[in-house]
């Protein structure tokens, strides 16, 4: 897991499948001004997913992981708190893995909760579970970027 400024971004680039391509399309569009919409930039191995996002209470948010895709999460309008845990510590399953979507949730508790502000990211790798959303009663725009690491 990561969590930086997108002005630090560079310094991820070899370690962040990804990272740099999504950089440079941020550079090159106003993500606050567009629709809430899904861009997929390579089929779906590279997907820029733009939400106007209402956060939800930490017990609403559901800890998740993926087996193929990174996740980039950014929150630009406002800050939001997530949670983290190392995937193989999960042992309580709410719903198995679904292929389909890449995801599969768990009702553990987070190892670690920490404020994403605006402006900034966080990456989730495979092995990092993560309970994104944690934002009670905050309405936002929020940018989730998918990158398929694993084939």
């Amino acid at each position: 897991m990561i969590l930086d400024k997108l002005e630090n971004a560079d310094n991820y680039f070899d370690c962040v499948p990804g990272l740099e391509r999504f950089i440079d399309f941020w550079k090159d569009n106003d993500l606050e001004a567009m629709p809430a919409c899904k861009i997929r930039l390579d089929g779906n191995d590279f997907v820029i997913n733009i939400q106007d996002f209402k956060g939800k209470a930490e017990a609403d948010c559901r800890m998740e992981a993926h087996r193929e895709y990174l996740d980039i999460q950014i929150p630009l309008t406002d800050d939001e708190t997530m949670g983290w845990k190392a995937q193989v510590d999960c042992c309580d399953i709410t719903s198995e893995y679904n292929e389909q979507k890449d995801v599969e949730f768990y009702a553990d508790k987070a190892t670690a909760q920490f404020l994403v502000p605006a402006g900034h990211f966080a990456v989730f790798f495979p092995q990092d579970a993560h309970q994104p959303g944690i934002a009670p009663g905050k309405e936002y725009r929020k940018i989730i970027v998918k990158v398929k690491v694993n084939q």
